[in-house]
């Protein structure tokens, strides 16, 4: 693989990211084509390599870390980036999960008999080639390779610059499962670049690329948008809400929260706003702040009368995804109230409420139109492994095709079959 940063014009970029679409077309053929066995096998052989080069892949991510040293990125940033023994293990153990899944080809979703004895069958299939954009996070390289291969699909995979010396050591892995088990290795392949231009090239690669997923921030999102010609699957960001209802549970709800925000703040499962009813504010707030530690809040005036150093609030905080320790405090007046504000300002990912009252939290649920919506838990629960996917490669938050953890079975179609004995139409 060479590096073609150096490529003013982008005319090299161009070049390549078409020839690695029409190996993946190729390898996506033969993929398709593929047994249980030899997909489940890939994935498998994938896993010991990765914890045999895991030394490998350690150092080359302190290459990446190092790398942006001086960069100023943030704390939540670097905790994306970063690699550890443990990290890596669990990216192993995800592609063990995956291969244990059923297949999600070949299953037929349905079948209609006809009046003129036509049988059709409704039957899964691969998409094709996917192209995985993504920033930061290496391991995204790992459970979008492995979820494709599951699913019988290529995957062109362009992750984060600052990503690269990783990204390539878990390519190879995943390169020698698939030569292990006699599959073409073009069914995963890494734009090797750090030029910009790759992504542009992609988002038009329209003879070859079957569906593009981007996962990343605001940025990368909206540069998908507007460039595109390729059908997309979107991530958006996850400007989360955990709603606090009067019935809540206290000790529950503080628990919840603290972890929904705390845990790791810088994935997308992150909550971002608590909004807590006004008759039990002033006995949740102090001993959630307590609990939250050095996460600053920033409240509204009926939060910052009950902890008067709280920062105040601004109308963009609201509509902000922080990844870092700062959440915005919200009260309401009632459960409708509280709805009515998660509606505004929800990036329609995954929001929550905490609430015995069992039909005030189905009357939430219903409401509240994003992806994942949760009752008396963590939002940090949105995420595919946790959803018994083995891996995710995005929280879809759209309403097309597939929407929340997107694993294997959400990268499939569907194709008729027709069986007959000689009719013909009149």
């Amino acid at each position: 693989m060479n590096d073609m940063s150096t490529d003013p014009k982008g005319t090299g970029v161009a070049a390549i990211v078409a020839d690695l679409g029409r190996r993946a077309q190729a390898a996506a053929r033969e993929l398709s084509m593929a047994t249980t066995e030899q997909r489940n096998l890939a994935l498998t052989e994938a896993a010991k390599a990765l914890r045999v080069k895991s030394a490998d892949i350690l150092a080359a991510n302190a290459k990446d870390l190092d790398s942006i040293s001086d960069s100023g990125k943030d704390a939540a940033f670097i905790d994306r980036l970063k690699l550890t023994s443990d990290r890596v293990f669990a990216m192993a153990d995800a592609l063990d999960a995956i291969a244990a899944q059923d297949d999600p080809l070949g299953r037929t979703l349905a079948t209609f008999d006809r009046p003129n004895g036509l049988r059709i069958d409704r039957v899964s299939v691969p998409i094709g080639v996917i192209a995985m954009i993504y920033e930061s996070r290496p391991n995204v390289g790992s459970d979008a390779g492995a979820l494709c291969i599951k699913s019988g699909n290529a995957v062109i995979l362009r992750g984060g610059s600052e990503s690269l010396h990783s990204s390539r050591v878990i390519v190879a892995c995943l390169a020698e499962g698939l030569a292990t088990a006699g599959l073409p290795k073009e069914a995963v392949q890494l734009v090797d670049t750090r030029d910009r231009e790759a992504v542009k090239a992609l988002l038009h690669s329209t003879e070859t690329v079957d569906l593009v997923i981007p996962r990343g921030g605001r940025g990368l999102v909206s540069l998908v948008q507007r460039e595109a010609r390729v059908p997309t699957l979107l991530h958006l960001d996850g400007n989360n809400h955990t709603y606090v209802h009067e019935s809540a549970d206290l000790e529950k709800a503080i628990g919840v929260v603290r972890n929904a925000k705390m845990r790791r703040t810088g994935i997308c499962g992150a909550t971002e706003c608590v909004v807590i009813d006004a008759k039990i504010a002033d006995q949740v707030l102090p001993p959630l702040a307590a609990a939250l530690g050095d996460c600053e809040l920033r409240g509204d005036a009926a939060a910052r009368r009950i902890l008067p150093d709280m920062t105040p609030a601004t109308d963009d905080d609201w509509n902000t995804e922080y990844l870092s320790n700062i959440m915005s405090v919200k009260v309401v007046d009632n459960a409708n109230a509280g709805i009515a504000f998660v509606q505004a300002h929800s990036s329609g990912h995954t929001d929550a409420i905490i609430a015995e009252d069992a039909q005030v939290a189905r009357r939430f649920m219903a409401a509240i139109d994003s992806a994942v919506v949760m009752h008396n838990a963590s939002t940090q629960f949105s995420d595919g492994g946790e959803f018994g996917m083995g891996a995710e490669i995005g929280i879809a938050t759209g309403k097309m095709h597939a929407r929340g953890p997107v694993g294997a079975e959400q990268l499939t179609s569907f194709k008729y079959f027709v069986f007959g004995d000689g009719q013909q139409r009149d």
